[in-house]
């Protein structure tokens, strides 16, 4: 743990509270029921989410795809009224970032991503942010994982990963990256687990202490 100099953090279920984010019952309230075969199709069949995320369409067609009028207008709305940064990260961020370098690793559609940051003006914090939509690939795949060392220029060894998603930590984990579950959906877990940025800074403060 000594060799620790950089948290990696995922975007939802960690700095969010909502860990699969709510656009999909966001998107189903918003239409009538009879486009819900609809939206199911493009949504599961189609997968225009997905490629959303991974950078193959942008916010704008992906929203004009699924019916929305105003694609800008839906994308602000639904990140300020129906996302929530946990109260806990500012704290968190403002005692350690400077002693960290903080790097953001999450899947997100791009236009999303960078509007979430400026919303809650979190860019200060982050010295990188890799995020799926801007390099075509996603965790748990291992290539995010490999692009991620290589922008950052550190070893597996120097960074500690935190994401609310086994799968995830799992594929970090065989790269050496020792993760932590941030615990929002209860989920089983081996490894190491917190609930909360408060037990993190914990964590963070006893290796620091034990140095």
């Amino acid at each position: 743990m000594n060799k620790i100099s950089v948290i990696l953090f995922d975007m939802y279920g960690v700095i969010l509270e909502e860990s699969k984010g709510n656009f999909i019952p966001y998107t189903f309230c918003h239409f009538n029921a009879s486009e819900s075969e609809r939206l199911i199709r493009q949504l599961k069949e189609e997968q225009l989410f997905t490629k959303a995320g991974n950078g193959e369409i942008t916010s704008n067609e992906f929203l004009s795809l699924l019916g929305y009028e105003d694609p800008q207008f839906t994308m602000r709305d639904y990140i300020e009224n129906h996302l929530t940064l946990d109260n806990g990260f500012i704290d968190f961020a403002e005692r350690y970032y400077k002693k960290y370098d903080f790097v953001l690793l999450s899947n997100d559609v791009s236009e999303w991503s960078s509007y979430i940051r400026e919303y809650y003006q979190l860019d200060k914090y982050f010295r990188y942010k890799i995020v799926s939509g801007d390099v075509k690939c996603r965790k748990p795949e291992k290539k995010i994982y490999e692009l991620t060392l290589e922008k950052i220029k550190k070893s597996p060894a120097e960074c500690l990963f935190i994401d609310n998603n086994v799968k995830n930590l799992d594929a970090a984990g065989e790269m050496g990256i020792q993760p932590i579950l941030f615990n929002r959906d209860k989920e089983k877990y081996a490894g190491t687990i917190i609930n909360a940025f408060s037990e993190l800074a914990e964590l963070l403060d006893s290796w620091s202490n034990s140095r």
